[in-house]
């Protein structure tokens, strides 16, 4: 085997781990995305911590991942699908820490729901929660298998995710208006649908990173129709 064959061999092999610790982040984040889903269901009180730990561990491979990046760039200069690629997972990865923590909002906001009055069962929280789950699940999906078809579809349903976030948002406030008693309860709710909603619009970003991968053209920013506005716009967690 040549020099030119080994150094090859070598940056594929480095490629090959580069995906398989953002693959290992994927899974986390999205468990620890349905662990704070459904302790806001349960009104689970007990998840946080998990959910934190998890968190950690996230944090700990986005650095991994941003440092083999780093390294890949610096030492081997690579060109067109495989710069693409090296890009493309960098960024996956900083959009998974960022939903990493925006599950974390989640879970404490439901450790704080569980001290609060019940609140009539809300289809539409259910609905967007379902939603946001699978959006996040199909855009990695779409990272794996290089599938723009799927990417460009979690790209579409991003509005639905809008719209329920709104519809919830006016049931909320209705219920505050009617029941002082309930104001507690429901601006939990509003903090969770602002962060399901964030975790929506950074599938949408992967989803379009997708895109970038495999066809080397950006529909971000309204391109193709599709206008994605920026998912750390306003603030959405509180204490």
């Amino acid at each position: 085997m040549s020099m030119e064959q080994r150094v090859r061999r070598h940056f594929h092999d480095e490629l090959e781990v580069l995906q398989q610790r953002l693959l290992e982040m994927a899974g986390m984040v999205e468990e620890s995305v349905a662990w704070a889903a459904q302790a806001v269901l349960d009104r689970d009180a007990s998840v946080a911590p998990r959910v934190k730990a998890t968190d950690i561990k996230v944090d700990a491979l986005e650095v991994e991942i941003d440092e083999r990046v780093v390294e890949l760039l610096a030492l081997q200069q690579p060109m067109a699908k495989d710069l693409r690629r090296i890009i493309t997972t960098n960024k996956v990865s900083n959009d998974l820490e960022r939903v990493g923590d925006h599950a974390v909002n989640i879970s404490k906001a439901a450790r704080r729901l569980s001290e609060t009055q019940p609140l009539p069962e809300l289809r539409e929280l259910a609905e967007m929660i379902t939603i946001t789950r699978e959006m996040l699940a199909d855009s990695l999906a779409a990272y794996v298998s290089q599938n723009t078809g799927t990417a460009r579809m979690v790209c579409v349903t991003d509005d639905k995710v809008d719209d329920l976030r709104r519809s919830l948002f006016r049931i909320l406030v209705t219920f505050m208006l009617e029941d002082p008693k309930r104001i507690s309860g429901a601006l939990e709710l509003l903090l969770v649908s602002q962060n399901l909603e964030r975790i929506a619009d950074l599938a949408t970003n992967i989803a379009e990173d997708v895109v970038f991968l495999v066809e080397g053209e950006s529909i971000k920013h309204g391109a193709q129709g599709h206008l994605v506005r920026d998912p750390d716009e306003g603030p959405v967690e509180s204490d």
